[in-house]
């Protein structure tokens, strides 16, 4: 078929290769559990001399099981395959069974053992419980024979521990064999022979890995990293047809232009290489939902010959009736476009009618650019946007467009503003010439042009190598910056493999998540919309989180649906956080409140991610999005309590008090907006901070003045607070607006 999605392509799923001490950390870190060791030599302690092994039947040469006990009976002595004699041990995990096998043996207080088995298979664990100390664990997933070894210490009374070991479920066959537990036997007189204890309870459903099980070393294995990326991730190549490219674009951009709160999600991925000519341009449209990327490493790696466009909505049909203010969640990056093959009204031009959450990044554009549909009826209203990394070599028609933010791009010339304008290190850039009249008729045009931006760090994004394996490329931190970051050659940075990432789906599992991230794993989520009903945890640094085609995340147990530990450089970027049905505290929630910690060298940064209370389905928070991460850069926020949609226009359904509050010092924003919340919808409580570009309206929902009261003698809250407590901050660029629709008279009394 002329389409190739990404399951197809020829990135293999990848098992995870890692060091069995590298592993067993990461393992007993998600528990909460605290290892002894995991080295291969036994720690040494005062006591009696070692007895030799300690285990019975250790290589299971009686040709049964006993001593050894196997959960749900998956456990049986084979004659193949063994390490060494005539038999092994082999376990047969079933979807809710592990094929948990354990034996007790007898120890002395207060002395050290190792604990030793060969083992073969996907995913086998070798640990002990009872120490009276910390349990310890450790596992493999080579599926050849590996040798594993852990060491504890007994506790003040411990007489006697379990040895296990065990698979995973639904993850195939395990052999082991030669299992050794070295140290000072137990005691020879006043005891029994230490029996099996009964095997402890397992969870019931294979999908959700137990996690208060004495058996298990963690939460379960960290799943593996790498793989397919779905059938809602089209990837495209040059020796594709045109008109066959065209179709199937098209086909998705004409259902998803109307899908404004549907649940289908699109990644578009172009291989390296030229698309279209001149004479066959390749022109096509997004609706919502939909991302376009080039694969190359840079811009001009992947060019489009024609346009990619986005269209006015008319309101049934109507000619008078079209707008593109609601043109959201929408995206095009690291790729060049020749303008051509739009004929008539838009000839010569490239129609990007879009307004918040519907960036563009990284995007060369040669030829004339349009921000308005001013072809495709009237009034051709749009609300705002974002460019950034980019170079922009024709006329930029900003039109309609009520503000816009311009980062880091190279501007051939622009055409007027309307109410707000905001330009950061813009070559070619209209000059400074925002006044106290811009908004009146005669007015100076409302433009805010800076020279440089102060710190910046570009979104990291997808590409193929030489060889077509997919990897992430993450841009530097760059300071007082101009122009695109790869205007001298390639963007500087590293890249990542997606080896490293846990990529997922509709089948991933929030344990399965937290797992892989406490495994030090990445996080790529394919386009989607996923629920969970736990916090996802970030806790190593320099974790990088990818959403594609507008991934979308809602709690269903009223939690905080991401929290990231205070850790430098973390990167979050493209994702949709919508609220659930049970009011949670917060959707994102970065650092720790308080924290001196500082992360200049290597921020945390939140990019292109957006927050929604309402529209899609209905739900509430008390705060959106709480950024306590000093020198954090957020870059393309919106925080959207819905004025439309599922649970809008009603002051007591989906409730929320603020879009962002933070709490980090020396904090830079870009691009950010927040609009219709209920209090002080922004909160800046961090020293140093910066903020380059803010747009807010004021909830249009208020019933009466006195719903909406910051104190008795306050009418209305503002919609950026600043406590007295900060004594340096710089905002440019900050626009706020009113829009209050229930009819009474209603006033704020505070702006910012």
């Amino acid at each position: 078929m002329p389409f190739k999605d990404a399951l197809s392509r020829h990135l293999r799923r990848q098992v995870r290769q890692r060091a069995g001490v590298i592993a067993a950390a990461c393992a007993l870190a998600l528990a909460g559990l605290a290892a002894a060791a995991t080295t291969s030599t036994a720690a040494s302690a005062a006591g009696p001399a070692a007895t030799g092994n300690l285990v019975q039947n250790p290589g299971f040469e009686s040709g049964t099981l006993s001593p050894w006990s196997c959960s749900g009976g998956n456990g049986s002595v084979v004659a193949s395959p063994v390490h060494s004699g005539s038999h092994a041990l082999l376990g047969t995990p079933t979807n809710s069974n592990d094929a948990q096998c354990s034996q007790a043996v007898s120890v002395q207080p207060n002395s050290a053992y190792t604990l030793t088995a060969w083992v073969e298979g996907s995913y086998v664990y070798l640990g002990d419980t009872g120490t009276g100390t910390s349990d310890t664990s450790t596992w493999t997933s080579s599926g050849s024979w590996t040798q594993l070894s852990t060491s504890f210490t007994t506790g003040a009374s411990t007489t006697s521990v379990t040895v296990w070991l065990h698979g995973w479920y639904a993850q195939g066959d395990y052999s082991a064999d030669d299992v050794t537990l070295s140290g000072p036997g137990g005691p020879t007189s006043g005891s029994s022979t230490p029996t099996s204890p009964s095997s402890p309870s397992t969870s019931t459903s294979p999908s959700t890995p137990p996690t208060s099980s004495s058996s298990s070393p963690s939460g379960g294995p960290p799943p593996p990293t790498g793989g397919g990326l779905g059938p809602n991730v089209i990837v495209i190549s040059p020796s594709e047809s045109v008109s066959a490219i065209a179709s199937q674009l098209n086909a998705i951009g004409t259902q998803q232009a109307p899908n404004q709160f549907g649940n289908q999600r699109y990644e578009i991925l172009f291989e390296p290489g030229t698309y279209g000519s001149a004479a066959a341009p390749l022109d096509f449209q997004l609706g919502y939902y939909e991302s376009v990327e080039g694969l190359g490493q840079n811009p001009g790696q992947v060019v489009i010959n024609g346009t990619i466009d986005s269209w006015n909505q008319c309101t049934n049909g109507a000619s008078n009736q079209c707008y593109a203010t609601n043109n959201f969640w929408r995206s095009v990056s690291n790729l060049t476009i020749n303008v051509t093959g739009l004929t008539g009204c838009n000839a010569g031009e490239d129609v990007w009618a879009a307004s918040q959450a519907s960036p563009m990044r990284r995007v060369v554009v040669n030829g004339n650019l349009t921000l308005m549909d001013y072809c495709g009826g009237t009034p051709g209203w749009s609300s705002g946007g974002f460019i950034a990394d980019s170079q922009l070599n024709g006329t930029i028609e900003n039109g309609s467009q009520q503000q816009y933010l311009v980062r880091n791009t190279s501007i051939g010339s622009w055409t007027n503003g309307v109410w707000n304008q905001v330009f950061c290190g813009d070559p070619g850039a209209p000059a400074q010439s925002f006044g106290s009249t811009s908004l009146q008729a005669g007015g100076p045009q409302p433009y805010t042009t800076l020279g440089t931006c102060p710190t910046t760090q570009e979104e990291p994004y997808l590409y193929t190598d030489g060889s077509g394996n997919y990897n992430v490329f993450v841009p530097s931190v760059q300071s007082n910056t101009s122009g695109p970051t790869w205007a001298g050659g390639s963007t500087p940075g590293t890249s990542v493999s997606l080896n490293t990432f846990y990529v997922i789906d509709s089948s991933s599992t929030v344990s399965q998540i937290n797992a892989a991230l406490a495994a030090g794993d990445n996080l790529l989520f394919t386009p989607g919309v996923y629920s969970y009903n736990q916090t996802i945890n970030v806790t190593h640094p320099d974790t990088k989180i990818l959403g594609l085609g507008f991934a979308t995340l809602i709690p269903t147990a009223g939690q905080t649906t991401m929290s990231v530990a205070d850790v430098n450089g973390v990167n979050i970027s493209g994702l949709i956080f919508d609220a659930g049905p049970t009011t949670s505290p917060t959707l994102l929630t970065i650092g720790t409140q308080g924290s001196a910690t500082s992360h200049a060298s290597d921020p945390v940064t939140v990019d292109d991610v957006f927050f929604r209370i309402g529209g899609a389905t209905a739900g509430s928070v008390t705060d959106a999005f709480i950024d306590n991460s000093n020198n954090s850069l957020l870059d393309n926020i919106w925080s959207w309590r819905a004025d439309h949609g599922a649970g809008s226009n009603s002051w007591t359904t989906d409730t929320a008090d603020t879009g962002l509050t933070v709490n980090g010092n020396n904090v830079t924003a870009y691009g950010l907006a927040v609009e219709h919340y209920q209090k002080n919808e922004t909160v800046w409580n961090g020293q140093g901070g910066t903020v380059i570009f803010f747009q807010n309206e004021n909830p249009y929902d208020v019933p009466n003045q006195s719903a909406w009261m910051a104190t008795p003698s306050q009418n209305g809250y503002p919609a950026f607070y600043i406590p007295n407590s900060v004594t340096s901050f710089r905002g440019y660029g900050m626009g706020v607006y009113s829009n209050f629709t229930s009819g009474p008279p209603i006033e704020s009394a505070m702006a910012i």
